[in-house]
């Protein structure tokens, strides 16, 4: 296998872009016998002649055109390579606010996919209820937030929508109970909404468990002795949608918004925005931008 030098194809770029040896050798401050050298080895391993040295001026010959235009590009993807991996323009941290419920499975695959982009930019990730991000938010500790809202307030961005359903534990029983019992967070958004239908649907309810740990939440629910609801698709694997024929109320769409989209963000913070939209694209709203 031979492998192409990126120092020596820097040379044949210089060469055929200047024209001759010596201005390349003053642009690449390199001896005029050093680019030489290295030209007459890439001819060798290829086994090609790639300069017309004939005329008073040096020329390309048809292959050296076609090896000019992938010695462009190695070039330019090994001058980007590094710039991305050393550049203190994309050193730093970010703080990236989640609501724990829509943590999985989208955010893992973001955080993945911009270390690989920017291996030196640390994100930090805050999960926490929608209600405490967007104060952060507010007090500038968070630079992009994800909530979960039934509405979107100005310069938020609607990503898209998924409804509430019911949860329990596999095969378990607890929704048949009355009063049903529920197991929420206190500071969950979704809380209210739970009583308000559950009310107009006329069932009683008592809140069973009241926390402030998700852990407990869902182990309460994973013992069947309560019921919860989350965002559609959001559920662990140790909990299942309660198929209950109708016997609880149908609970509103939920929208997945974001939060820190401004002008002159940067290259790095408007990569995270954009592994962002595209996490939790594929809903059932389309983006827009509140006004």
């Amino acid at each position: 296998m031979r492998n192409l030098d990126i120092t020596t194809l820097r040379s044949f770029v210089a060469v055929a872009d200047s024209g001759g040896v010596t201005r390349a050798a003053g642009f690449l401050h390199l001896t005029q016998s050093a680019v030489s050298m290295q030209l007459k080895r890439l001819e060798e391993m290829l086994d090609l002649p790639l300069l017309d040295r004939s005329g008073r001026t040096i020329a390309l010959t048809a292959s050296g055109e076609q090896l000019l235009v992938y010695a462009r590009r190695m070039v330019a993807l090994n001058d980007e390579l590094i710039s991305r991996l050393t550049h203190q323009a994309f050193e730093g941290e970010i703080k990236l606010g989640v609501p724990h419920d829509v943590v999985y499975p989208a955010i893992p695959q973001v955080l993945k996919q911009f270390h690989s982009i920017y291996p030196r930019v640390k994100i930090q990730l805050e999960a926490s209820y929608t209600r405490t991000l967007k104060d952060q938010f507010a007090k500038g500790e968070c630079a992009v937030i994800v909530t979960t809202e039934t509405g979107v307030d100005q310069g938020g961005e609607v990503l898209g929508a998924k409804p509430l359903v019911w949860v329990g534990a596999p095969g378990g029983t607890a929704w048949r109970q009355r009063p049903l019992p529920l197991a929420f967070c206190r500071y969950c958004v979704f809380r209210a909404q739970i009583g308000v239908a559950l009310d107009a649907a006329g069932i009683d309810w008592e809140m069973t468990v009241d926390t402030e740990s998700d852990r407990t939440i869902e182990a309460a629910v994973s013992a069947d002795l309560a019921v919860h609801a989350m965002i559609e698709g959001t559920q662990p694997p140790y909990l299942e949608v309660i198929d209950h024929g109708g016997a609880l109320p149908a609970l509103p769409i939920q929208q997945i918004n974001l939060y820190g989209a401004s002008e002159g963000g940067g290259e790095v913070h408007n990569t995270l925005l954009d592994l962002l939209r595209r996490a939790f694209s594929g809903t059932e709203v389309q983006r827009i931008r509140a006004v």
